[in-house]
């Protein structure tokens, strides 16, 4: 089966790469608010916006106009264009909002180039990107297939990454005849119908001692910087207290993601169906008890890692409607034994006296009722 799949690698460019590379995502920057601003003026005269096609011709006189703009790949600022154009798209569709202006003060710039006569290429323990030539990265597994593109970006802690898209072969896994329902928690990260618990690892929780110390000293390098009647982006201690900061939220989204990738793929590899809740994780996210622990866990995250990696390998995920009264019904004779406050974590069954951990009562009921589904499909 044919996929597109990321790898992405973290690559140590030059002095005089990392110059060029802050030019690149500056000069796509520049590209996509200048004809930002053009497409909302042209809205706002005529009712209609411009197209990639007319904004593709302007920019290239744009380059006769502006010298500097030909320093960097070419290629990198067709890509700005087209992102634009993409989110009007999406923004006329009311996919998402309109598209904003960009800002250099954002925590993560990037840019995005393709591959076209093998200007992208993995040598050895470099990877070759356009104008930019051969960098050093750490090559932690093959690229396989064809490269379709490169991302480009500096993240808030210095480091610079690449990811690299590829259209490649993907085997199916043998099928195992196994099923699993799923049920979602903060205690417990996930709850499985065998009678598994997940831990929630508390990544952010773990850090979260650390991390306000070092926001307290940004916040008074900050204070600081300003009683001297400094730029914060000239304040060079400012500036270092802020990389320290970012490291420590970095850390802590890795460690969420290498977890999430983990667990997705073992239960993926090891079960045909997957019975998983459809969380208003969003709707959630409004509770403000919860709103900080339900970020950590990352359920969306977890759901859509879950999903591509289903579909990669022939597997089936089953959502259930979020309404499903999985924590209300009995596993094991079907009776709805009435609503139940969350304090209550073990009830006994009014009809057959079954006795029931809640969460994994509730994770043998959204099986059942999975499979059901699928079976009435």
């Amino acid at each position: 089966m044919l996929v597109n799949k990321a790898y992405k690698f973290r690559i140590y460019p030059t002095k005089k790469q990392e110059i060029l590379l802050a030019k690149t995502i500056g000069c796509s920057r520049f590209v996509f608010n200048h004809f930002l601003k053009q497409w909302n003026e042209t809205y706002k005269e005529t009712g209609k916006g411009l197209t990639y096609h007319a904004c593709s011709a302007e920019l290239t006189k744009l380059k006769k106009e502006l010298i500097w703009l030909k320093e960097v790949d070419s290629i990198a600022l067709q890509s700005s264009l087209k992102n634009l154009a993409d989110a009007y798209t999406r923004f006329f569709k009311k996919q998402n909002k309109a598209p904003r202006f960009k800002s250099k003060k954002n925590d993560v710039q990037s840019y995005t180039t393709k591959e076209t006569n093998h200007n992208i290429a993995i040598i050895d323990n470099r990877i070759k990107l356009p104008k930019l030539g051969l960098v050093r990265f750490a090559k932690s597994r093959e690229v396989y297939g064809r490269i379709l593109r490169a991302t480009v970006r500096r993240n808030p802690s210095g480091k610079y990454f690449v990811s690299i898209l590829a259209e490649t072969h993907v085997q199916l896994l043998e099928k195992t005849d196994a099923s699993i329902g799923i049920d979602l928690g903060i205690t417990d990260f996930a709850i499985l119908s065998d009678g598994r618990k997940i831990d929630n690892h508390k990544f952010t929780s773990k850090m979260e001692k650390k991390l306000k110390r070092e926001q307290r000293k940004l916040s008074r390098r900050a204070l600081q910087a300003k009683k001297n009647g400094m730029n914060l982006l000239d304040a060079k201690n400012y500036q270092k207290q802020k990389r320290k900061v970012a490291k420590l939220h970095e850390r802590v989204m890795n460690q969420r993601d290498d977890f999430l990738n983990k667990l997705s793929t073992e239960i993926i590899k090891n079960h045909d169906i997957v019975c998983i809740e459809d969380l208003n994780t969003k709707g959630m996210l409004r509770n403000h008890k919860l709103a900080k622990s339900i970020a950590d866990v990352s359920w969306s995250a977890f759901v859509s890692k879950l999903e591509y990696k289903a579909k990669w390998y022939g597997k089936t995920i089953v959502k259930i409607r979020r309404w499903f009264p999985s924590s209300q019904i009995c596993s094991a004779c079907g009776q709805l034994a009435g609503k139940k406050t969350l304090e209550i974590r073990k009830w006994t069954c009014p009809v057959c006296h079954a006795q029931h951990d809640r969460d994994i009562n509730a994770s043998k009921n959204i099986l059942a009722e999975g499979l059901r589904i699928l079976n009435s499909a």
